[in-house]
C-alpha cells in the first residue's frame, strides 16, 4: 500500500463535491486512511507550498488555499501516488481526461479541486505536514 495526500480544494467544497470526489476514490480503489476538514491559515498553506515560493503564482495559490475550508485525506492503494494523479487528471482542466475529476469539475488551472501528491518524497512530506501518525487508521 501507498499513501499519499489528497485535498479537496476550497472550490471543490464550495461546489459541495466532497461526496463526489470521495466516492470517485473510493471506487477507483483507494481506502481513505485519514480525514478532515479545516480551513489553512495563511502560514500552514505558505509552509505547504514553499516548493513554489518563487514563482508568479505563489501569492494568488495561497489566497485560494485559504479562501474556504479545505478537505484533507490520506489515501491508501497499491501504487497510489500514480493513480491519485491519473484520476485527478492534468493540472489544466482543459487538457484533462475525459472522465477525470478535473476534467469533470475544474473550472481553471487554480481553481482545479484537488490537489495530490506527485511523488513518494512529497506525499512523506504532506502527510506528516498535515497529520500524526496516531490519526492515520
Amino acid at each position: 500500500m501507498q499513501r499519499t495526500l489528497s485535498i479537496i480544494k476550497p472550490d471543490g467544497v464550495g461546489k459541495k463535491l466532497i461526496g463526489e470526489v470521495i466516492k470517485v476514490f473510493e471506487n477507483k480503489g483507494f481506502r481513505i486512511a485519514a480525514m478532515k476538514m479545516k480551513r489553512l491559515t495563511r502560514t500552514e498553506a505558505e509552509g505547504f507550498y514553499y516548493v513554489h515560493k518563487e514563482r508568479p503564482f505563489f501569492g494568488e495559490l495561497v489566497d485560494f488555499m485559504i479562501s474556504g475550508p479545505v478537505v484533507l485525506m490520506v489515501l491508501e492503494r497499491e501504487d497510489g501516488i500514480a493513480a491519485n494523479r491519473e484520476i485527478m487528471g492534468a493540472t489544466d482542466p482543459a487538457q484533462a481526461a475525459e472522465g477525470t475529476i478535473r476534467a469533470k469539475w475544474a473550472d481553471s488551472k487554480q481553481n482545479n479541486i484537488v490537489h495530490g501528491s506527485d511523488s513518494e518524497e512529497s506525499a512523506r512530506f504532506e502527510v506528516g505536514y498535515f497529520f500524526s501518525e496516531t490519526e492515520i487508521c
